[in-house]
């Protein structure tokens, strides 16, 4: 149902938001799950009911006219204000949230994400869960966009006034070579020069902190493979390709391949990351504390305990917090 002209709505604002911010009707679409056709009239609904031009829609990008700049900072308050309002009523009664977007890592979605949904879809029975996985980077900029609520992710080392973030679990970056290769008892980090490094993609922070930290080392590694996948990674890897510096989640993410390599400590400096989960200061009150303690218990039994097993020597650089 198309809303009338005249009237302002919220869903209104909404596309308007995300047209300004994607820059394009058909990635605000996207963003929201709506026709580009939906999103252009309700562009145009909106546009009747304020009496003034938004966006100059035929320029490529699209781009805020004057009036859509007093609109744009008119709107984030709105919108701000409609999920205040929206999590303060969920608050006194849960039951009453009606939609909750997550982000998650790659690295979580297949061992983690269900059990964490299964559990809140058991204690808020009218919600809408909407579910998006993809790289820290990308999430944490859907949620500066408020196209997510709550994120889980990798912390990117900047910090921000605008996020709460909870700590979920630190892990060790490791070593992963081709099983039998590697002498334990000889030097390790010579014995890894004469191999190529299968390397992470450096488009996703993960690699880039990799190889900030290469850096600091002071080490120059051959590599001929550059890759954002950690199966194709590991595969390449247990095939005598090449090694590779990855987490522990990236093997737990590729179990399929532990019998074809041996895995190991860093032979220099450790690095580690750690996995938050973040939203946006005081919109969802106590609901991203509550979420990160029901997660810690879930990564401790299906990440942490089953890893520990297989390498006991992640103990200590492997924890939930």
């Amino acid at each position: 149902m198309v809303d009338s002209p005249g009237r302002i709505t919220l869903w209104g604002i909404e596309v308007f938001m995300a047209a300004a911010d994607e820059r394009s009707i058909s990635a605000a679409a996207k963003r929201l799950g709506a026709s580009p056709s939906a999103v252009s009239q309700q562009l145009t609904n909106l546009e009747g009911a304020v009496g003034a031009t938004l966006l100059q829609r035929n320029a490529r990008p699209i781009r805020l006219t004057p009036a859509g700049e007093i609109m744009h900072r008119r709107a984030q308050t709105i919108l701000n204000e409609a999920t205040q309002a929206r999590a303060e009523l969920a608050m006194a009664n849960l039951s009453a949230l009606t939609r909750f977007r997550l982000g998650m890592i790659e690295d979580l979605e297949a061992d983690v994400t269900p059990q964490l949904l299964t559990h809140m879809a058991g204690e808020l029975k009218g919600c809408q869960f909407l579910l998006e996985t993809g790289a820290s980077h990308y999430l944490y900029d859907q949620l500066d966009a408020r196209a997510l609520d709550v994120i889980v992710a990798a912390e990117l080392g900047a910090e921000s006034d605008w996020v709460e973030v909870h700590p979920l679990m630190r892990e060790g970056f490791i070593v992963a070579a081709p099983k039998g290769k590697i002498h334990r008892d000889g030097d390790i980090l010579r014995q890894l020069k004469r191999m190529p490094m299968v390397q992470y993609t450096q488009r996703h922070y993960m690699g880039r902190l990799v190889n900030a930290h290469l850096a600091r080392q002071n080490l120059t590694l051959t590599h001929r493979f550059e890759i954002d996948s950690y199966h194709a990674i590991l595969a390449l890897v247990g095939q005598g390709t090449g090694w590779t510096i990855l987490t522990p989640l990236a093997l737990m993410r590729a179990r399929r391949f532990a019998d074809q390599i041996d895995v190991m400590d860093l032979p220099f400096e450790p690095l580690t990351r750690t996995i938050s989960l973040t939203a946006r200061k005081g919109i969802l009150q106590d609901m991203p504390a509550r979420v990160a303690a029901t997660l810690r218990p879930i990564l401790q039994e299906t990440i942490v305990e089953p890893a520990l097993a297989q390498h006991p020597f992640l103990r200590g650089s492997l924890t939930v917090f």
